[in-house]
């Protein structure tokens, strides 16, 4: 009886119909659905997606607390984001898929989130700033990134390039908030615990936004699966954190009497903590790790994951990485017989097409590919779906980038030209139809850094090497939270003769 009325379900639902949509089957769900393709999601919910015209409504198992609706429409977004922000926050929900994070800013709502916005935005608006950013960035690439880089070529060796920028944004992160470098982005190229961390951690969180509560939650308490992953990388960060914290603070201590004015995060940070009036924000040195690990796993990540698909696109357009290659030496004002060294950060903003290029990459590749958000009241979206507070509402950047109504017939193309305007400068595009860094309130405030690491390391590269594609790789993005190549990429580097007049 069971297998009859499931087979005259079956049919009723998919009888003649070739769809991307999953089956609503009795009692399961669509769950079904989503766990045959949980190795390629996000390529399932952009057809999905595409299909039903950039909102869908997802029917997890009875009782499992599963139900989605997924959503890739630029008005919905803009909604959710911005003009009824306050009707989505973080929420308890998110919080505990990302426990991890604890009490930093992307866990955070309301009063704390404020104050740490509030804080993180006076640091890096700081005067002496972007000259500790610049200063930083140029001794990792000369001292770390380069001499690696020149060792490859020279070796003709075919080495991940994914594994070395996560490397290089690791240590540059680390230098940049703790004043510490770990120096993981090294010759013999060290395993560092905390770095390779980072992976586990995306992985597994993705994991809890598809599994049901129960099954992830027994999965913690085995030490299995995923769940092992993230026990044993929360332990990790801990290890690397907590005694870089105690290092900075009894470094601060001992020059306080001397220079008070010292420009650290360190310092904000427990001004923050002393201030902070509601408290249960447990120990000063647990505030400082969850604070940290926020900043770390943004600055990590994101930025590798970007470089890392935006050389991928370049070896697949020369024509592209040509035209960055003369901009740099045109808009950098380099001679014929000059490498590419140190330029400052002035300098980048010149460099518009590359600008554009990295904007094309984070199109097709948002760094961070969803967002997910749980109402406190009941809503009616723009495209007329009713959410409740029990609806969990997916926000899917990566779909948007490859939806023809928003982009058009031409989507699917690498073109960084459509990000420059007449005039030659940086086209802008409105952030709930370009997502790439958030939209509304909560908007990344380390956009404009994330940019300027970006175009340093880029430009770098792009003209003092030539990268070669291993052959026979197969590149497909994860399926997790930040967007990363699922099996790494395989490159060889070529030293760079600089351009000569008549090339």
């Amino acid at each position: 009886m069971c297998f009859t009325y499931s087979t005259w379900w079956y049919l009723s639902n998919r009888w003649w119909k070739s769809s991307s949509v999953p089956t609503n089957w009795p009692l399961v769900g669509m769950l079904p659905g989503l766990i045959r393709n949980v190795h390629r999601v996000h390529e399932f919910a952009t057809d999905v997606l595409v299909e039903t015209k950039g909102t869908f409504e997802f029917h997890g198992p009875v009782l499992a607390n599963l139900n989605m609706l997924a959503t890739s429409d630029p008005a919905n977004i803009h909604h959710i984001l911005s003009k009824n922000f306050s009707n989505y926050p973080k929420g308890v929900e998110f919080r505990k898929f990302f426990d991890i994070l604890g009490n930093g800013i992307f866990n955070v709502d309301y009063e704390l989130w404020e104050i740490h916005r509030k804080t993180t935005m006076s640091l890096m608006s700081h005067a002496k700033f972007q000259t500790f950013l610049e200063r930083n960035l140029w001794d990792i690439i000369e001292n770390g990134l380069r001499p690696i880089l020149d060792t490859f070529a020279e070796q003709d060796t075919l080495f991940d390039l994914q594994d070395i920028f996560q490397r290089f944004t690791f240590d540059a992160i680390s230098k940049l908030l703790l004043d510490y470098d770990p120096k993981s982005l090294s010759i013999d190229l060290p395993h560092v615990p905390c770095e390779k961390a980072f992976n586990d951690v995306v992985d597994a969180l993705m994991y809890r936004h598809i599994l049901p509560e129960g099954c992830w939650k027994l999965q913690k308490w085995l030490r299995i699966g995923k769940e092992k992953q993230l026990i044993q990388a929360w332990e990790a960060f801990d290890q690397f954190l907590y005694p870089c914290i105690s290092r900075k603070q009894e470094e601060l201590m001992q020059k306080s009497t001397i220079k008070d004015e010292e420009f650290t995060f360190l310092n904000e940070y427990i001004k923050m903590y002393n201030q902070w009036k509601d408290g249960d924000l447990g120990t000063l040195q647990t505030f400082l790790r969850d604070t940290f690990l926020n900043l770390m796993l943004a600055g990590r990540d994101t930025t590798s994951a970007a470089l890392t698909w935006f050389f991928w696109l370049l070896a697949k357009n020369p024509l592209v990485e040509k035209r960055i290659r003369e901009e740099i030496q045109q808009q950098l004002h380099l001679k014929e017989d000059e490498n590419l060294k140190c330029f400052n950060i002035e300098e980048t903003k010149r460099l518009v097409y590359l600008h554009g290029a990295l904007c094309e990459t984070l199109r097709f590749f948002p760094s961070v590919a969803i967002e997910h958000k749980l109402p406190l009241e009941f809503d009616i979206l723009p495209s007329g779906h009713h959410v409740s507070p029990n609806t969990r509402v997916v926000l899917s950047f990566y779909t948007m980038g490859r939806m023809e109504s928003i982009w058009g017939k031409d989507c699917l193309e690498f073109k960084p030209e459509r990000w420059i305007s007449e005039r030659g400068g940086i086209k802008h595009e409105p952030s709930y139809k370009f997502p790439a860094f958030n939209a509304g309130p909560r908007t990344c405030i380390g956009k404009e850094m994330a940019f300027i690491q970006m175009k340093i390391v880029a430009a770098t590269i792009i003209y003092n090497y030539h990268i070669q594609l291993g052959e026979d790789q197969i590149i497909l993005p994860n399926s997790s939270v930040i967007i990363q190549m699922k099996h790494g990429l395989k490159v060889r580097l070529v030293k760079r003769v600089p351009l000569m007049s008549n090339a």
